[in-house]
């Protein structure tokens, strides 16, 4: 079997991509990743030259917004499944700078559809993003809860559930969307919260806090993303497309992980400071149509995630530069 995981450098994608390539010798996995520098591209390039380390990992520097590149790269393989995760990500990134994630998330994301239908494969796992909810007073979010992106990102996630959804009804290609919320871990994103306040406490340099810290969000530890991905990896369902939330169902205050953070790592140069533009005040998803499905229930708890994280980050902080 050969899987295409896009993203593969990315935070969810490495884990993605080690972890099978450690648990499965007859799996092959072709890995598609632009390394751009929306964080450090040094930092991914640690994280891809893990991967290389196996032989059944094979690796291409591209966007998959670059239709022609792409299309050699599913012309000279035979692929069997496609976990798209390459996507540019950050919300607040996308106020400034939209036009990347038209490229990227839209075009690249369209770009994977049809070279699909085109080869005749019939099998896509895609993120999507507990974004595309916008602002909510109602929890836990649900499958079937309205959708209303409030910024350019959560758009395109948007837009990639509507692609999936045509492209399922009209060629048959079984979709399976991942709403992901706050994922966290080993080999995080080091402009999200964790790390991010971990470097700024490290490099003496200005955390800024936005809505003052009164913000909740459904932390969800990355072995139990990645364990859920594996266990849907091997579902079928009879309706084409299928959306699920990968969240814990267990939303953590700003100001709870930030107390914890201080704790280990000393004060940062803390300036507080209004809602930003397309924050939202809380997210708290709902995993009941998940466990149903998966039925992992061992969501870890926040507090030992933590523990985790943070073990990792004292040892390894200096590979983010």
């Amino acid at each position: 079997m050969t899987i295409l995981i896009t993203g593969c450098a990315g935070f969810i994608g490495f884990h993605l991509s080690n972890t099978i390539l450690k648990k499965d010798k007859k799996i092959k996995i072709i890995g598609i990743d632009n390394l751009n520098n929306y964080y450090s591209s040094r930092y991914k390039k640690k994280r891809l030259n893990i991967l290389k380390k196996n032989k059944n990992f094979s690796f291409f520097k591209l966007d998959i917004s670059n239709y022609n590149k792409l299309k050699k790269v599913f012309k000279k393989n035979k692929i069997n499944l496609i976990i798209n995760l390459a996507a540019q990500a950050g919300v607040r990134y996308s106020i400034s700078n939209p036009k990347e994630y038209i490229s990227s998330n839209i075009v690249g994301f369209h770009n994977i559809a049809e070279l699909s239908r085109l080869h005749k494969i019939n099998r896509i796992i895609y993120a999507s993003s507990s974004s595309v909810y916008g602002e909510k007073k109602k929890f836990p979010l649900k499958e079937t809860d309205d959708i209303n992106p409030n910024n350019i990102y959560s758009l395109s996630k948007k837009n990639n559930e509507e692609i999936a959804e045509i492209y399922s009804k009209y060629y048959k290609i079984k979709f399976i969307g991942l709403r992901f919320f706050t994922i966290y871990g080993e080999w995080g994103r080091p402009d999200m919260l964790i790390l991010k306040y971990i470097l700024s406490t490290k490099n003496k340099k200005v955390f800024y806090l936005n809505n003052y810290g009164k913000h909740f969000r459904d932390f969800t530890y990355i072995e139990d993303a990645i364990k859920n991905i594996l266990i849907l990896m091997k579902k079928t369902f009879k309706k084409n497309h299928e959306i699920f939330n990968i969240c814990s169902n267990n939303p953590i205050s700003i100001e709870f992980i930030l107390k914890k953070l201080s704790d280990e790592f000393g004060t940062a140069n803390i300036k507080k400071r209004s809602k930003q533009q397309a924050d939202v005040y809380k997210t708290h998803g709902s995993n009941s149509k998940l466990v149903k499905v998966t039925k992992y229930k061992k969501f870890k708890k926040i507090s030992d995630g933590l523990v985790k994280t943070i073990n990792w980050s004292r040892k390894n902080i200096y590979l983010i530069k």
